[in-house]
């Protein structure tokens, strides 16, 4: 059996967060296991509110699923604060490849990481990190810079790099243009994928993307690789979002077919 855990808060709307990477190790394959850092109450076009667990319960859930199962692979994304942070880089065991997706702002605006939480982000974890995956907006706060073009994507990412992740995955899905286009950058060089940019908005879509790439790494597959399977299973879930009430799609993970890696 082959585990992967994320780290990160529950969206009550089912279509980003816990509930999204669940989805997502499940439509690949892989058997998911959880440590929920909040609990929000949100639909697709708000957050109506946050409420942080206790860095203590953060710490119990990582030291018990770490004690009980083998996990390829580690995913944190909403954090919240730093204690949070700091409970995690406590007790995130060694081995295992870790995903950072730094969720900082929802899609709808709303904070989801304390200001004074980043700095810990950069010191604590990034470092432990084979791949970082920010968005144009969190890749402009880690790497202290503006990024309005697909050449800004990949200084950012090198300044990223820097802090000693093994990878850095810009995704530029914010970017105005044609094509949809994300960015690997690591020590040998870069990579630029490209795919079709739907006329919709859609929720969920980073935190499938770096579930699907946590589950590429708990397979073990090469970071290169992770990041063009990945890349391939997010266009399809885009694709397939589903529709509902008011203008923001939700990202179906499971598309038409179970993905299998």
């Amino acid at each position: 059996m082959i585990a992967a855990c994320s780290v990160a808060g529950s969206d009550s709307g089912g279509g980003a967060g816990i509930q999204a990477d669940l989805k997502t190790f499940t439509a690949l394959g892989i058997y998911g296991l959880t440590v929920i850092t909040a609990v929000t109450a949100q639909n697709t076009r708000e957050v109506r509110g946050t409420w942080m667990l206790p860095p203590e319960a953060v710490r119990a859930q990582m030291e018990t699923v770490a004690d009980g199962f083998s996990i390829g692979a580690w995913k944190t994304g909403m954090l919240g604060n730093a204690a949070n942070v700091r409970a995690v880089a406590e007790s995130l065991p060694e081995g295992g490849a870790l995903v950072i997706d730094p969720v900082m702002i929802s899609t709808s605006g709303h904070r989801l990481l304390a200001e004074d939480a980043v700095a810990d982000l950069m010191e604590l974890l990034i470092p432990r990190a084979a791949v970082v995956t920010p968005n144009i907006p969190e890749a402009e706060v880690l790497s202290r810079m503006r990024v309005m073009t697909v050449e800004e994507m990949a200084e950012a990412g090198r300044r990223i790099l820097d802090l000693g992740a093994r990878a850095v995955v810009v995704k530029g899905g914010h970017l105005p243009g044609g094509a949809a286009i994300d960015l690997l950058v690591d020590r040998d060089g870069e990579i630029r994928l490209s795919g079709e940019r739907y006329p919709y908005s859609v929720h969920g879509s980073g935190c499938c993307f770096s579930a699907a790439l946590t589950a590429c790494l708990a397979r073990r597959m090469p970071i290169r690789e992770g990041f063009r399977a990945a890349r391939g299973f997010i266009d399809t879930a885009i694709r397939d979002a589903a529709g509902g009430p008011g203008p923001i799609r939700i990202v179906n993970p499971g598309g038409t077919i179970i993905h299998r890696l």
